[in-house]
């Protein structure tokens, strides 16, 4: 558990604050110093392991909490931690599924991770960019916090069946992926297990429901259909609109 601040604020990364993958305007990145200068506390939480997340935040915000992984990882004080990983049946009859179609996927451990997909994949680009992990054998892996399939026969049969083993399953129709992760893991179970429960949030995918649905102030950026009436402000997906939202967000009193 952490210290919280009655003002905390939460932001997803990709296609919230990053929109090329790699890095986050220079005009976001002033804008959420102006809350962290306003007395936000700083929570990022992201479908990222947090291995991926520090080469994007480009050592910006030190102090801040990092939640990877949809919630399966946490990082407080610098410190990584599995708070959710799959059980080793679970993650069988998941591999089974996966062979059944024929899936590629990525596999993350606590920091290592495995891959089997297409080596062209543009996920490969969003994978261990800081060169702080290595790739391994599934097998290798201490535990799998979180399972992507990047390619498969039937995407939407896979899904499907990865709900009905009881797992949480955000099928990413957009990028033709689907991520995986044990149980009911998500951003918001982990915010509630750091003892994080009135927070500002920012996000753009199905992966953010339950966060935006929960939060004191929530902004969705861009205008994903899964999102509609969640969230109580929307702006458009472009840096200039995103930093001007977070700057008001920091100027607005007892938020």
């Amino acid at each position: 558990m952490i210290t919280t601040s009655a003002r905390t604020t939460v932001f997803d990364i990709d296609g919230t604050l990053c929109f090329d993958g790699r890095t986050i305007d220079r005009r976001i990145l002033a804008a959420i110093e102006d809350c962290e200068r306003a007395g936000h506390q700083l929570v990022f939480a992201s479908a990222r392991p947090v291995r991926d997340l520090l080469p994007v935040l480009d050592e910006a915000f030190p102090t801040a909490t990092l939640i990877g992984g949809n919630g399966s990882l946490v990082s407080v004080d610098g410190r990584v931690r599995a708070r959710a990983a799959f059980e080793a049946d679970e993650l069988g009859r998941l591999l089974a599924e996966a062979e059944r179609f024929r899936a590629g996927y990525l596999a993350d451990g606590p920091w290592d991770y495995a891959y089997t997909g297409p080596a062209d994949h543009p996920i490969r680009g969003r994978v261990d960019q800081g060169g702080l992990a290595r790739r391994v054998e599934l097998a290798e892996l201490p535990a799998v916090v979180k399972f992507l399939v990047v390619d498969a026969t039937d995407l939407a049969a896979l899904a499907e069946a990865g709900r009905t083993l009881g797992m949480t399953v955000n099928h990413h129709l957009d990028e033709a992926i689907i991520d995986f992760a044990p149980g009911t893991t998500n951003k918001w179970e982990a915010l509630s297990s750091l003892g994080i429960d009135a927070y500002n949030a920012f996000g753009n995918d199905i992966n953010d429901l339950d966060l935006l649905r929960n939060a004191r102030h929530s902004v969705r950026v861009g205008a994903h259909p899964g999102l509609d009436g969640v969230a109580r402000v929307t702006v458009t997906a472009e840096p200039e609109a995103v930093a001007a939202e977070i700057s008001r967000l920091a100027a607005a009193p007892g938020r």
